[in-house]
């Protein structure tokens, strides 16, 4: 799910929002500092404790989004049949109980690379469900009239975590260690599954009627609303090259952290946190920079101007050189800030309600998909090639991502279209 903000100012904005917007805002705020806490310890457990192989680390990365090429599709059908609200607790609860078993199992000595490779990849399941009903939920909690809004809210948050929850996690792997970090995980999926049960939509939109045809057939139908859109396909083809590139990088930065510089899991999560400023400020200013250039420049834009910053990346090293990267890193993270808040919004306003869940899971299955694939292709460069070149690759191939956008219809798009 999308992490909400602790700032005095996201909470005073909520306050003109409706009850379940609230309660959705307060419940992807806990989650989200759980979740990205978690996304921390479990590589670091990985590395420091069960001595994993860049390969081996590689494959942790590719499992715990598989689930997405796995059901992404299909969950789509899946959530477009069954009440969204009763899909997200029950995609909180059982992840919770996954996760729950992996420091359960260290301390009893029974844990292996193994029920890591299985934990994170059921977990992927539940996170499939909860993030395509999530997506779908939010136009019938605020109306389609405040999606960009909301969604600029609902980012920027998400961007707050990332600073919060994995410096956060950093300091509680290194003082605490990472299987009581995982303990914490375990917990704030429970208290956000607790929350989203007491959501209760006041006047909810009439839902549309369910699709003719059976289930291939509607699944279909969803894949060819994204495929086949002049709007929506491009930027679908751009997110995910954001995606796969960037994940070459993520996924081996406990490598290089840990292993090769010697540095601590604080200074990783400090390091994640600096790419979580990025992502707040791109959040924050997606918004104005769209009204002020266009909803269709602001994809493209920002990815042409931080494209040579993002070859600083892979010359980390310690002292200064640690800071040049961590620049690049802003850079990277605050081009995916903007996007993230423009595309969701376009394709969410571009979508009719009946076909909510399949969009957003064919996104999903794409986008994650695509962190799938950079995760194979980080572990398979950092064993076999170095972890230096896997830096290089995702910098040099984040450099265009741009172009998808810049050469479709998107490219002058003032305003996303609106649907009923």
């Amino acid at each position: 799910m999308t992490t909400a903000s602790t700032t005095t100012g996201s909470k005073d904005q909520t306050n003109r929002w409706p009850l379940p917007f609230r309660l959705l805002y307060t419940a992807a705020l806990i989650d989200g500092v759980g979740f990205h806490i978690g996304q921390l310890a479990v590589p670091v457990l990985a590395v420091a404790l069960l001595s994993a192989s860049p390969g081996e680390v590689g494959l942790l990365g590719a499992l715990s989004t598989a689930a997405f090429l796995l059901i992404g599709l299909p969950a789509g059908v899946w959530v477009d049949r069954l009440p969204r609200r009763a899909v997200l607790v029950s995609a909180d609860l059982t992840r919770a109980a996954l996760v729950a078993s992996v420091p359960v199992a260290w301390w009893a000595g029974w844990l292996t690379i193994g029920q890591l490779y299985v934990v994170v990849l059921l977990t992927g399941v539940g996170t499939v469900f909860a993030d395509v009903a999530a997506q779908s939920y939010l136009p019938e909690v605020v109306g389609r009239s405040r999606l960009v809004a909301a969604n600029a809210l609902m980012m920027s948050t998400n961007a707050t975590m990332q600073i919060a929850g994995r410096g956060l996690g950093g300091i509680v792997v290194q003082a605490l260690t990472a299987p009581v970090a995982i303990v914490l995980d375990a917990a704030t999926f429970v208290l956000s599954g607790v929350i989203l049960g007491r959501i209760r939509v006041e006047a909810p939109r009439r839902r549309p009627a369910r699709d003719p045809g059976g289930f291939v057939k509607q699944l279909r139908t969803g894949v060819r609303h994204v495929t086949g859109n002049p709007l929506l396909r491009p930027l679908a083809l751009s997110t995910a090259s954001i995606n796969l590139t960037m994940q070459l990088t993520t996924t081996l930065l406990p490598v290089v952290f840990l292993r090769e510089l010697g540095l601590g899991a604080a200074t990783l999560g400090l390091f994640l946190g600096v790419g979580g400023i990025g992502a707040l400020l791109g959040a924050v200013t997606a918004r104005p920079l769209a009204e002020r250039i266009g909803h269709g420049r602001a994809l493209w834009l920002p990815g042409l101007l931080v494209a040579p910053l993002g070859g600083l990346v892979p010359l980390i090293d310690t002292g200064p050189l640690l800071w040049v990267a961590a620049t690049g890193w802003l850079a990277l993270a605050w081009r995916t800030g903007v996007a993230n808040v423009i595309g969701v919004s376009l394709r969410q306003g571009a979508t009719p309600d009946a076909l909510l869940g399949r969009m957003n899971a064919t996104f999903r299955f794409l986008l994650t998909g695509a962190l799938t694939i950079g995760a194979v292709l980080a572990g398979t460069l950092g064993q076999y090639a170095g972890v230096r070149t896997a830096l290089v690759v995702g910098a040099v191939t984040n450099a265009v991502t741009w172009l998808p956008v810049f050469c479709s219809p998107l490219r002058r798009l003032e305003r996303p279209p609106t649907v009923d």
